[in-house]
């Protein structure tokens, strides 16, 4: 077995041009997406990845504005700018980037922005809704993965997924939204003992640990979906993900590549809320996916 490689360059970009006609439409009915990225600090990493987001924003036609803010912005001056965004009619999506630097309380700026405008999916209230199966913005790089089950039709309803990774931006979510979708969930962390027990059983496995080569070939079941979130630099400089992709490759049905795989479908995801804001907040019926 040889498993098909699920590009999430190839789908972000198929994904993307109808994104590019879907924001004609609204810009015909005088709607014109806005997206307002906030960045605190020039880490290069973090300057880079944002900035891909403003390009990728403008491509799809929407109006993006990057806000570059020095590191020692005050946290009442952050506030004060979420604030204006808020009330700002011409933005409908705000997107702080994280991590902010210490002496910013990350959670009270996220808890500050409009859950009408949340197009990170990272406010209280769209967790909430989240949970109870309601409609809401989802958290983009979970929402990426599902998104790319649903365009390659593969079956979650009664599958076992077992996710390795509990964090509030990727584990946790994704978990949730595939049991919202009727799988059976399984998380794996730090303090499992005998992991291999787990991702031997999965029918799908979501890898999001940071540890390079953490999962190999032995350690999946024959069949299995592997999506590797896992972005990891090592010696020579490449990209790696959490899996060895050689050896997955030979076990699994469906796999993702790094770089390539989750990543770009991560920043779409990203326009996809935004649109769906611009939407909600000037009373347009939502298109049926």
């Amino acid at each position: 077995m040889s498993a098909e490689i699920i590009y999430g360059r190839e789908l972000a970009e198929d994904i993307r041009e109808r994104m590019t006609k879907e924001v004609a439409d609204l810009r015909e009915l005088g709607v014109v997406p806005g997206l307002a990225v906030v960045i605190v600090g020039n880490d290069p990493a973090s300057l880079s990845y944002v900035r891909g987001k403003d390009k990728a924003s403008k491509k799809v036609g929407l109006e993006s504005n990057l806000i570059e803010l020095p590191e020692e912005v005050t946290q009442q001056e952050l506030l004060d700018l979420v604030d204006r965004l808020n009330h700002d009619s011409e933005v409908h999506g705000i997107l702080v980037q994280l991590p902010l630097p210490d002496h910013i309380n990350e959670d009270e700026i996220i808890e500050a922005i409009s859950p009408s405008k949340d197009v990170d999916g990272f406010h209280p209230i769209s967790i909430g809704r989240m949970m109870a199966g309601k409609d809401t913005f989802l958290p983009c790089t979970p929402l990426g993965i599902l998104t790319m089950f649903k365009e390659k039709e593969i079956s979650l309803e009664g599958k076992h997924v077992v996710v390795l990774g509990r964090s509030r931006i990727v584990g946790k979510p994704i978990g949730q939204m595939l049991l919202n979708e009727n799988a059976t969930v399984t998380y794996c962390h730090s303090r499992t003992k005998n992991i291999k027990e787990f991702t031997q059983k999965a029918d799908i496995l979501i890898v999001a640990v940071g540890k390079p080569g953490f999962i190999s070939g032995e350690d999946i079941k024959d069949g299995a979906v592997v999506i590797d979130v896992g972005v990891n630099r090592i010696e020579d400089g490449s990209l790696t993900g959490d899996v060895d992709f050689e050896s997955a490759l030979e076990k699994a049905s469906y796999i993702t590549p790094v770089p390539r795989g989750v990543g770009p479908m991560t920043i779409t995801m990203l326009l996809k809320n935004t649109i769906q804001a611009a939407k909600q907040l000037n009373q347009i019926p939502q298109r049926s996916s």
